[in-house]
């Protein structure tokens, strides 16, 4: 579609929070332009995040389970894998998934303007079109949803052989050899799709555990199960220098268990954090205010210093995650349209979609802990569950935090197959401030792994049907 002079809404970027924006925006019935360089809405998370990792996690799956079925006496062959069918497949997700919300975007009548923008001032953009030209957009309001991009690292060299998450996930190859800089959450998806396709994953970490902020009775199960995976784990580990020869990436590590300082590398995945896109976006001609750390500050509300200018997603700060862009995205969408509402949730769910799986929502132990507060803890061992059992998937656990006083739910935290999935009835119940009790008496279907999260709660008082702790009495 044609740019138009004027817009009452403007959304400058079409991730799942920028379109979930525009899309509610015109659902209230405003005006919308969307502008985002891909041809149709999606951004990061769906052209080169979430979605085709979760496709490419699905096929390491497919592999895992087919080895570890050797374990209840069905042994398949070694898998043959095409690469390029591989590839295929999860271009095609993306395909259908971004086709999909071209529709939706059309349906609503929302202005879709493929190109770039940036604020001339606070009521005008500068857009430059997918087809080179140059126009002039006024907006009544500007929702900014520029996302955000892999951070660097200070060794780093330009090489084709060192990848980004965007470009491990254009699936090249499978190198003998990978080593992944950095133990957060995206690495190891991606380690974890590497190795069941045969690459020996070394993985480095600066910190002492995999997971930074994730609590450790969750990281454990993964650990070990990840150790049977890749090659190395080193904690406590730098990488020093970086330097291409011949064959690979010569690399120097430095930490306490490293044994052999100097490695070569056939590649080497880069990922330490993102960082939000807040330049390039002519803030300085508005008043938005942009803290030290690049992330554009905003009220409750998601309005900048700047009134009719908000601000979403990765650009506001932590937790950058999809789900939580696209209720602001919501939220800031309501506002513009008049209507009294404000981000304030009680818990953010995060998912970590390795294997096992870990999941976490509201307050953790390691927040509870740096906080000081007093908070009561109960844990389900999956090896308790008859469904984990059946799966061979004991590995996993169940945790609740509750208020010691009142029983209230204010965290829960899942590692195991499926956590992502358990997760959300944890982020309900601390939404709708429910009890452990509440949770104890709602019937769970069985055998499911569900019930892992009814017996934990059971396990606040001593009740639990497949653990036996009983209460401490009172002297």
């Amino acid at each position: 579609m044609s740019t138009k002079a004027t817009t009452q809404v403007a959304v400058l970027g079409a991730g799942p929070g920028g379109y979930a924006a525009a899309f509610m925006a015109a659902d209230l019935g405003l005006e919308v332009s969307l502008i985002d360089v891909e041809a149709n809405p999606g951004g990061v998370c769906l052209y080169r995040g979430c979605i085709p990792s979760k496709a490419l996690l699905h096929v390491a799956k497919i592999i895992n389970e087919a080895r570890d079925a050797q374990a209840h006496g069905v042994t398949f062959g070694e898998p043959v894998i095409d690469i390029a069918k591989v590839r295929e497949s999860a271009e095609n997700v993306v395909k259908q998934m971004t086709s999909g919300l071209g529709q939706l975007s059309r349906a609503r009548k929302i202005n879709y303007i493929q190109g770039r923008a940036h604020l001339v001032d606070p009521k005008t953009l500068a857009v430059f079109g997918h087809d080179g030209k140059e126009s002039i957009l006024r907006a009544e309001y500007t929702v900014l949803a520029a996302g955000s991009r892999p951070a660097r690292f200070g060794p780093l060299i330009d090489s084709p052989r060192i990848m980004n998450s965007t470009g491990a996930l254009k699936l090249e190859d499978v190198p003998e050899t990978l080593l992944l800089i950095g133990g957060g959450y995206i690495g190891l998806e991606l380690g974890t799709v590497y190795a069941a396709l045969g690459s020996q994953v070394t993985v480095v970490e600066m910190t002492d555990g995999l997971l930074p902020g994730a609590d450790r009775d969750l990281v454990k199960p993964l650990h070990h199960r990840l150790e049977g995976k890749f090659h190395e784990i080193l904690l406590n580990t730098k990488v020093v220098s970086m330097a291409e020869q011949k064959g690979g990436i010569k690399v120097v590590l430095e930490g306490p268990d490293v044994k052999k300082a100097t490695r070569v590398f056939d590649k080497v995945l880069v990922s330490i954090g993102r960082k939000p896109n807040s330049s390039g976006l002519g803030l300085k001609s508005t008043k938005v205010v942009v803290n030290d750390r690049g992330f554009i500050e905003v009220d409750d509300q998601l309005r900048t210093a700047e009134p009719n200018i908000f601000a979403i997603g990765d650009l506001v700060g932590n937790p950058m995650l999809a789900h939580k862009a696209s209720h602001e995205g919501r939220v800031a969408a309501q506002v513009i349209a008049g209507e009294n509402v404000a981000f304030e949730p009680l818990a953010i769910p995060a998912v970590v979609f390795t294997d096992p799986e870990i999941a976490w929502c509201g307050l953790t132990e390691n927040e509870a802990t740096a906080q000081g507060r007093n908070v009561q803890i109960t844990r389900y061992p999956w090896s308790a569950s008859g469904r984990a059992t059946t799966m061979d998937r004991m590995e996993g656990l169940t945790k609740i935090l509750t208020d010691p006083e009142t029983h209230q739910i204010l965290g829960m935290g899942i590692c195991g197959t499926g956590a992502g999935e358990l997760i959300a009835e944890g982020t309900l119940a601390i939404e709708m401030g429910a009890l452990a009790s509440d949770l104890d008496l709602t019937i769970h279907p069985h055998p499911t792994l569900s019930e892992t999260v009814m017996e934990s709660a059971a396990a606040l008082f001593g009740t639990s049907t497949h653990i036996y702790r009983p209460l401490k009495k009172k002297s």
